[in-house]
């Protein structure tokens, strides 16, 4: 790590240049991907890396400049040549006190496993996958562990460190018919803020196995019908419904300069009675979780609707400045080659009281949604569209055929007072964000919600 007499030079330096505030992040990390095709390794990546990312704001300007080359003299020099001894913001006097201020998240360090045991847990996985069904045809794995360190000062007395230990598993099993006309995949993805503890071999097969159960669920898949219906999205990774349809149009970045649909709208209602939405960075041990975020706040639990009513937006300090706000501990970057930007942790609809059977008992004919593979939004207008996953068809309030992907079209005003139930079986689940400041690990959840009605693509019957 950085000394902390090193820090007080560049955030002098900045403060001197008329910087009202100066940031430094320090990271270093080590990595570790692995993807298996079968019993076979394909890819397997070990590494470390570490880069500062200073940055700086006058009022609502910002600057931000980063490096692999960690040398005092190398960044001063970067400073220097950037600012130009002060030609970006002016002159002013420094004034700096640091204070400590810790927060470690501690986990087994995933040095602590040999790559060949990850491996091997790996391919037990995948072999307890193919043999769940005489259908399964092909099964692969993928890896990643991330065991990162940060240190983030800044001028307002903030000296923090954080310690960020990730793993995830990924299992893509691929089921075929008797007749090879039909093949279809299924998908699982956990993961935790853990080290190896959370490569339980029991565990990982179970999600094998039910990867290759979803495969097999949907052969015979037929065309999805098109056209306005009722929609029930189960519980779990559904929630990237909400991530993406109006997760992203209450990130601060977006709001505080005004391309979102819900800017200016705190206090009123936006969704239907049912719809409460939470986004708390602060859960131990969850993919999407941190002790503090990139700016060194202690993550929390943010409450962006209520009840129906906008409560809050997810906020970074340049867009908490820009709304007149405080920071909500949302900041993040994917490492320090990026600014750090208002982004969602692990967010999710709170549970309900109604039953996911009286749910699809009540339509006549719609779709059931199981799981929701991508989706994008533009944060202006709020339009959206999804591509399902494991999807079925509902007719006369029974679950019946499988379907193939549909899309899901529409925006988030206009579907959030359409959710007019919500169950209690909530499930968070894990998944990747990209957006702004890279790639970040996130998690989207759910109980099972019922869309009264929405706009579904696909092919015709």
């Amino acid at each position: 790590m950085l000394a902390r007499s090193y820090i007080e030079k560049i955030l002098d330096y900045g403060v001197s240049c008329g910087a009202d505030y100066a940031e430094v992040f320090f990271e270093e990390a080590e990595r570790t991907r692995v993807s298996l095709v079968e019993q076979e390794v394909s890819k397997c990546s070990c590494g470390r890396e570490s880069g500062i990312g200073i940055r700086l704001l006058q009022g609502l300007n910002s600057e931000y400049l980063y490096s692999a080359d960690v040398r005092e003299e190398q960044v001063l020099r970067l400073l220097k040549e950037r600012l130009k001894g002060g030609g970006v913001f002016g002159k002013r006097t420094p004034l700096l006190r640091l204070h400590p201020h810790e927060v470690v998240t501690q986990g087994i360090l995933p040095r602590d496993m040999g790559v060949k045991k990850k491996i091997s847990i790996l391919k037990e996985a995948v072999k307890a996958g193919k043999e769940e069904g005489s259908c399964i045809v092909l099964g692969r794995a993928c890896y990643v562990d991330e065991d990162q360190k940060v240190q983030i000062a800044n001028t307002e007395g903030v000296y923090a460190e954080d310690r960020r230990i990730r793993t995830r598993t990924r299992f893509t099993m691929t089921a075929a018919d008797e007749k090879g006309e039909s093949r279809q995949t299924g998908y699982m993805g956990p993961g935790a803020m853990q080290g190896p503890e959370f490569l339980d071999p029991e565990g990982l097969a179970a999600y094998a196995k039910k990867a290759a159960r979803r495969a097999e669920d949907m052969l015979g898949a037929e065309p999805c019908p098109v056209g306005r219906m009722p929609v029930v999205i189960a519980n779990g990774f559904g929630g990237l419904f909400f991530h993406e349809a109006c997760g992203h149009s209450l990130e601060g970045s977006a709001v505080a300069d005004g391309c979102s649909e819900f800017a200016g709208m705190i206090g009123q209602k936006i969704a239907s009675d049912k719809v409460t939405l939470i986004d708390d960075g602060s859960i131990a041990g969850e993919w999407g979780s941190l002790g503090i975020d990139d700016e060194g706040v202690l993550t929390q639990k943010n409450v962006l609707i209520e009840k129906g009513i906008l409560k809050s937006y997810l906020l970074d300090r340049l867009s908490a400045r820009k709304l007149g706000l405080f920071p909500t501990g949302s900041a993040r970057r994917e490492n320090y080659r990026f600014a750090p930007v208002s982004r969602m942790t692990n967010t999710y609809i709170a549970p309900g009281e109604d039953s996911l059977k009286d749910m699809i008992e009540s339509i006549e004919k719609g779709l059931y949604v199981k799981d929701i593979h991508a989706g994008s939004v533009d944060p202006v207008t709020g339009e959206f569209n999804f591509n399902t996953g494991e999807t079925y068809l509902i007719e006369k309030g029974r679950v019946t055929v499988p379907l193939m992907s549909a899309t899901l079209i529409g925006t988030g005003r206009d579907i959030l007072p359409r959710i007019d139930r919500v169950s209690g079986d909530f499930l968070l689940e894990q998944g990747y964000c990209y957006a702004g400041s890279g790639q970040l690990p996130i998690g989207a959840g759910q109980p099972a919600v019922r869309i009264t009605e929405m706009t579904v693509g696909g092919k015709e019957l």
